[in-house]
């Protein structure tokens, strides 16, 4: 193949070594519009989401209960930061310089295969996104998946000339899986499946394998620690996410496009549906970034990303029965790879290349400016959430509630982290049990727990009324 022949990152002399470094400056104004726009909207208060991964390595405050399906990759990711200081401004200015390096350095890896220009373009196309715009700045996992899968796909295309290739693919499955088990697991399998069936490729298969082990680990010993085993905490994860099977999503993942963060229970409808006609175009035009990559001789470049791509997007869109725009986007970093390249294509093989890189120029723009109205608006209903945590802590604090403290509730983890309390998981689907001695009372929660005498014993266990 072609384009897997051409080594990678070549010194350049002459002319070229004054090309334009389109890449940095995709990686710059996406910081720039983080620092100048995400971030003074977002304010200084974390989310729900944000708060249960930060509180596990925060020193200041207790860590709230960490659920069967989370992995520890984002804790780890923001526990130099959340050590050195409490600023939940500092924290997000970290995270949108963190994003915007791991951009450039997860697509800089595709540069020798559809060229620097086309590479560019999908990290802009990516870039652009108003969700990946608002989860630079987040400590969630889901961005970080994403980036992870770019640089994962772009090593294994090019581990056949290059060897140091394979060491890079199984660190970044590690990095996908430690941040996101499961998505870890989806990104593995068409690539286990390519290795498995191209004999030139079969020598990866250790590597990919390897990778996976290294990123489950943690998630395997913990399954074991604290949920009884991996088919335990999977069945609790199952749980957690309302049951897992086939549910036809897609008309959530639509309804949520524009917002909310989270639609679950998702009764979300489209503020801006003229929107969302290039999320109803993917299928289409990835199918046609396909077919022409075929003529060209370049299929596995396309095929890769892209399969990648329905791989991991695939549990969102036919396994839960809700939504957030955040879980596609490792679906929509693999498949800008060779949507851009498929528009580099056809400016070049046009007959007037001016005019068509011109109505390019003009359609991303437009998709641009669109995005940036839905950040507009997603970001400050965020905020407005978060802010209501921050302040019903706050009001707590000022009620007597302070370190030492429990609060516990439905709504209770992301206030009582603002609070400095712990916030302890009350509600539970595992059977529960309270043991004491005949004479003593029983508590309060307990009065309506129906006795049962243990024989032989002077005790007694009370059962909740199912």
């Amino acid at each position: 193949m072609t384009a897997l022949a051409v080594p990678a990152f070549q010194p350049t002399r002459g002319r070229t070594a004054h090309r334009v470094p389109w890449l940095i400056l995709v990686a710059a104004g996406y910081f720039a519009v983080q620092l100048l726009f995400v971030i003074p909207r977002l304010g200084h208060a974390l989310g729900w989401d944000e708060t249960v991964y930060v509180s596990q390595v925060d020193p200041r405050h207790p860590a709230a209960y960490f659920s069967a399906p989370r992995s520890r990759g984002t804790s780890l990711l923001v526990a130099p930061v959340v050590a050195f200081t409490g600023s939940v401004t500092a924290l997000r200015v970290a995270l949108a310089l963190f994003s915007s390096t791991g951009l450039w350095a997860a697509f800089r890896i595709w540069e020798p295969l559809p060229g620097r220009r086309a590479t560019a373009l999908a990290a802009l196309l990516f870039a652009g996104l108003w969700v990946t715009l608002a989860n630079g700045t987040q400590a969630m996992p889901n961005l970080w998946v994403a980036l992870s899968a770019v640089a994962a796909a772009g090593w294994f295309l090019r581990a056949p000339v290059e060897r140091r290739a394979r060491g890079w693919l199984a660190g970044c499955l590690a990095a996908a899986t430690l941040f996101r088990f499961s998505d870890g697991l989806w990104l593995a399998l068409p690539l286990l499946a390519t290795a498995a069936l191209v004999r030139r490729r079969r020598p990866m298969l250790p590597w990919i394998v390897g990778g996976l082990a290294a990123g489950a680990a943690e998630w395997i010993v913990e399954a074991y620690v604290r949920f009884g085993g991996v088919s335990a905490r999977l069945q609790q994860s199952s749980v957690n996410e309302g049951g897992l099977g086939l549910h036809l999503n897609l008309a959530n993942a639509w309804r949520s496009l524009d917002g909310p963060q989270l639609c679950r229970p998702c009764h979300a409808h489209l503020v801006h549906p003229e929107l969302t006609l290039w999320w109803l175009a993917l299928p289409l035009l990835a199918a046609t970034a396909l077919a022409a990559a075929a003529r060209r001789g370049r299929i596995e470049p396309a095929a890769v990303p892209i399969a990648c791509a329905a791989a991991t997007a695939f549990p969102y869109l036919f396994l839960i029965t809700y939504s957030a725009p955040r879980f596609l986007l490792p679906a929509y970093a693999l498949l800008s790879l060779p949507l851009a390249e498929l528009a580099c294509q056809a400016v070049r093989t046009s007959r007037t290349p001016a005019l068509a890189g011109g109505l390019l120029a003009t359609a991303v723009a437009l998709h641009l400016t669109g995005q940036g109205l839905v950040l507009q608006r997603a970001t400050t209903q965020t905020a407005k959430t978060a802010t209501l945590y921050q302040t019903v802590g706050h009001d707590l604090s000022g009620l007597g509630i302070r370190p030492p403290c429990v609060v516990a509730g439905t709504f209770a983890l992301a206030p009582a982290y603002d609070a400095g309390c712990s916030s302890p998981q009350t509600r539970t689907r595992i059977p529960a049990g309270l043991l004491t001695r005949r004479s003593s009372p029983r508590p309060h929660y307990a009065h309506s727990w129906t006795p049962h005498r243990l024989a032989g014993t002077t005790w007694s266990v009370f059962l909740p009324r199912r």
